[in-house]
């Protein structure tokens, strides 16, 4: 048996406890949050959020991508989200390499530089609050309520991190 084999028995054993239920396509709390794909993040349990009530958008590093953005657009613009939480976290994988130094090793190992920024940073507040600020400076981005935050892998504290306007 796979890691994708057990998942799917969960899957089973999930189905038979949960049966049907229709649930909105819009988040009832007119919620999204961006976040990092790290697995140490229960952010359901650490913000008690049940099913269908934000849009949790996941990349490495919870950047404000080209595709964070568009995802952001899309929860906006046809599912009525209106704030927007900016999650990262402590021990973050993106705190651990220099940027030009792994974007050089990956060019001599596969001969092509990667066309995206791998999204190294050294200061979690200053990194929180410049995704805030892309967010808001985007013109695709509703900005009525963006607020950031720093998620604490080890004790599942939350801090705001300010950012002026």
């Amino acid at each position: 048996m796979t890691a994708i084999d057990d998942l799917l028995a969960n899957n089973r054993n999930y189905v038979a406890r949960h049966g049907h239920r229709e649930l909105p396509t819009e988040p009832q709390l007119h919620l999204a949050v961006l976040t990092c794909m790290d697995s140490r993040l229960d952010l359901f349990g650490a913000l008690g959020l049940d099913l269908g009530e934000a849009h949790l958008i996941r990349n490495a590093g919870g950047l404000a991508s080209h595709d964070a953005i568009r995802s952001l657009l899309l929860s906006q613009r046809l599912l009525g989200t209106r704030s927007v939480m900016v999650i990262h976290h402590t021990r973050c994988g993106l705190e651990s390499f220099e940027e030009q130094a792994l974007q050089s090793e990956l060019e001599a190992e596969f001969g092509v530089r990667p066309p995206f920024q791998l999204g190294a940073y050294s200061d979690i507040n200053e990194d929180v609050r410049s995704t805030v600020r892309t967010l808001r400076e985007s013109p695709f981005i509703d900005g009525t309520e963006i607020r950031g935050f720093v998620f604490n892998v080890d004790d599942a504290d939350l801090r705001e991190v300010l950012v002026p306007e």
